[in-house]
């Protein structure tokens, strides 16, 4: 992409002076880290000319470093940065820009471990900015239009998915003066947003929208320059032709799907940015996955009450109670039950998310050994409702998606 040395610092220098942060997506997750903390150290010197902006820009690198990695050590960090940054403002302007921050890493630490209590402080928050700028007034509408659909998916109602929907479209509009990236992010989920609703109301038009959104984002955003970009619009446009495809019994629709997430999968590697490779090896429905890829999955989401680890988490599970009903071993499917309870017992009341994945990894075991032993499995129904009931509590739909269909198979 570039020669390694002089031509990265090269980037470090003039990204420094951008508002456009899009150029983090051509180093790794460790150099992203490296960048926050010298900013960080930078910000925190009494020579520093600039803190406010110095401390914005290390909160945003934490913040990027988080979502690739999902550690909270560094969302504290960038919270950490935010607020530093919220202690130098010299307007109102400024003020606001540190609450947008601010409510960003809300949004994110949402999107990275649930509940849904994040988004309502945050809408809040947002809600009440007064600001003069014009981009500042149009940053704060993006971060109101994205926290908002966010709810709305949780609701699963009609009428405040549209209203989401309008509110994105005019942030999307009111978005052409901020950096791309901004626009980026919103046009991500308008398309989530539209592909969501457009299959549950079988809805041609929001589907058509959230089509061109992403062919938008697949062929703006250059492999060479925006490959995580192109990778999450390439897996979002995967993940919605394979639930077409579901609904149609489609099998050319579903391998479509699936080569949309192969492709994803090539921009990248999984060093560069974890979470992004491990979203696109738990590609729904896809229950051709390596069990090697899945624990590998798992391994890098370890970090406790990942929403993308307790996914990895019930994927494997039900991964090696698959291969052992296969070798029809019995004794093993014990063994693994007896695993998936001590996990149960270390999760309850201090992981919710992972606790619902072992319940659902307890359902596949008893349904598993029952066909295997000819027995009527037991509990089934009461352990996936209240791992859907948890899940969806805390903000994990495609958890409660899981549940869901595991307990259609179960009724069969």
């Amino acid at each position: 992409m570039f020669e390694f040395g002089r031509d990265l610092r090269k980037l470090f220098e003039k990204a420094r002076e951008s508002d456009d942060l899009g150029w983090l997506e051509l180093i790794g997750a460790d150099l992203v880290a490296a960048e926050a903390q010298s900013l960080a150290i930078d910000a925190g010197r009494v020579s520093c000319a600039h803190p406010f902006d110095t401390w914005m820009r290390a909160s945003a690198l934490w913040r990027e470093h988080a979502r690739r990695t999902g550690r909270r050590t560094s969302l504290d960090r960038a919270a950490a940065a935010a607020s530093d940054a919220a202690r130098h403002t010299a307007t109102p302007d400024q003020t606001a820009a540190a609450a947008i921050e601010s409510g960003e890493i809300h949004l994110l630490r949402f999107d990275l471990f649930g509940g849904p209590e994040k988004l309502t402080a945050a809408v809040a928050d947002v809600q009440s900015l007064t600001a003069d700028r014009p981009a500042t007034q149009s940053a704060a509408a993006a971060l109101h239009a994205r926290l908002t659909a966010r709810r709305a998916r949780l609701s699963g109602e009609a009428g405040p998915m549209l209203d989401a929907a309008a509110l994105l479209d005019a942030a999307l509009h009111g978005a052409r003066g901020l950096p791309p990236t901004v626009g980026d992010d919103l046009r991500l989920d308008r398309a989530a947003l539209g592909l969501e609703a457009g299959v549950a109301r079988r809805d041609g038009r929001l589907l058509d929208q959230a089509g061109r959104d992403l062919r938008t984002l697949v062929e703006s955003a250059s492999p060479d320059y925006r490959p995580l970009t192109r990778a999450r619009a390439l897996a979002l446009a995967g993940a919605g032709l394979m639930a077409l495809a579901r609904l149609a019994n489609n099998e050319a629709a579903a391998a479509q799907g699936r080569a949309l997430y192969a492709a994803a999968a090539e921009q990248f590697t999984a060093d560069h940015s974890p979470l992004d490779w491990v979203a696109v090896q738990l590609a729904p429905g896809d229950a051709d996955t390596p069990l090697a890829r899945l624990t590998e999955a798992e391994a890098l989401t370890r970090e406790p009450g990942l929403v993308l680890g307790a996914l990895a988490r019930e994927r494997r599970l039900a991964a090696e109670t698959a291969l052992a009903e296969a070798m029809g071993d019995v004794t093993g499917l014990t063994g693994l039950e007896a695993i998936v309870r001590r996990g149960l017992a270390a999760a309850a009341g201090a992981q919710p998310l992972e606790w619902a994945a072992d319940q659902i990894g307890m359902a596949h075991l008893a349904l598993a050994k029952a066909r295997l032993t000819a027995t009527e499995p037991r509990a089934v129904g009461m352990m996936l409702a209240e791992a859907m009931e948890t899940a969806r509590e805390w903000g994990a739909p495609a958890l409660v998606q899981r549940a869901a269909l595991l307990q259609l198979q179960a009724a069969r």
